[in-house]
């Protein structure tokens, strides 16, 4: 073959577009391990066997649970028979009281015990959810007061969202002083991006304004249509299993992902059918999802 020199080389390059001016392809994730939580299918809990229960999420697939403090002893038997670790207790929100401190020490040696990871505050009573900002300064304190007791434990402690606290009040949001005013050495959240978004705000852009704080996250969808509305008066049919609904679950994943997120758990507050097929769909969606 006959030699070429250096300039017909240069000239032959120029057609082709050199190797590094390429674009990058993004690296794709997956869930390697997807979480339940339990309050799915609490009616089945409460009515039937937990332990064949538990028997049929463990063969769906999902690895990691949830509990619910209220029903810690009925589902901890069939638990055990299972390959789901228990990652996370939603505790009683009673417990949090000061004239409970006593009970929550008790409770927080017991969740340890247990072998969980995350002690979780659900939820502010219903009563005390339109309140103004000078209880949720109080509720603040508590946090940190309460993931200073966790932190002694080797726990972690988050605070689980609903709408309420994104409700604007004067120039803020209890969500605002929540997040300003704990330390983020004590307190950690569960983003619940259903409830977020009925709100009227993007998971996405939650989880980015709080980067690092976010542990578990809650994950389900809901349908096109929804008002925004800071109470959780919603229909039934508003919850929609991970892959039927409006909100972006690969950008939210990919978001959580990269601001800390470790743990994510389908979560389906009510269904129409049985929760199990309902956990079942949400299942099969996000082990197939790249993100």
């Amino acid at each position: 073959m006959k030699n070429l020199s250096r300039r017909t080389l240069l000239k032959g390059a120029g057609a082709f577009p050199a190797l590094h001016a390429w674009p990058a392809r993004a690296s794709q994730h997956s869930l390697k391990t997807i979480g339940v939580q339990l309050y799915s299918v609490r009616d089945l809990i409460a009515n039937s066997d937990p332990a064949e229960v538990l028997k049929m999420l463990d063969q769906v697939g999902f690895r990691e649970a949830e509990v619910i403090w209220a029903s810690l002893d009925k589902v901890w038997p069939g638990l055990k028979r299972t390959k789901m670790h228990p990652v996370s207790i939603h505790m009683d929100s009673e417990l949090f009281k000061s004239e409970n401190r006593t009970k929550l020490i008790a409770a927080i040696d017991t969740v340890k015990q247990h072998g969980f990871e995350y002690m979780v505050y659900p939820a502010v009573p219903r009563p005390e959810r339109t309140a103004g900002m000078d209880r949720f300064k109080a509720l603040a304190d508590t946090l940190n007061e309460v993931g200073a007791l966790c932190q002694k434990a080797g726990l972690r402690f988050c605070y689980h969202n609903h709408a309420f606290e994104f409700r604007p009040i004067g120039s803020s949001t209890p969500w605002e002083l929540i997040t300003a005013q704990t330390d983020k050495r004590l307190v950690g959240f569960e983003l619940d991006i259903f409830w977020a978004s009925v709100a009227g705000h993007d998971p996405i852009e939650v989880l980015k304004r709080n980067s690092g704080r976010f542990q578990l996250l809650h994950v389900k969808n809901k349908p096109d249509g929804m008002p925004v509305q800071y109470n959780e008066n919603v229909p039934p049919t508003a919850f929609r299993e991970v892959g039927n609904g409006v909100l972006n679950i690969a950008a939210i994943l990919r978001t959580a992902s990269d601001t800390g997120v470790k743990h994510f758990i389908v979560e389906q507050d009510q269904t129409s059918g049985n929760p199990v097929d309902s956990l079942r769909q949400s299942y099969d969606y996000l082990s197939k999802l790249e993100f």
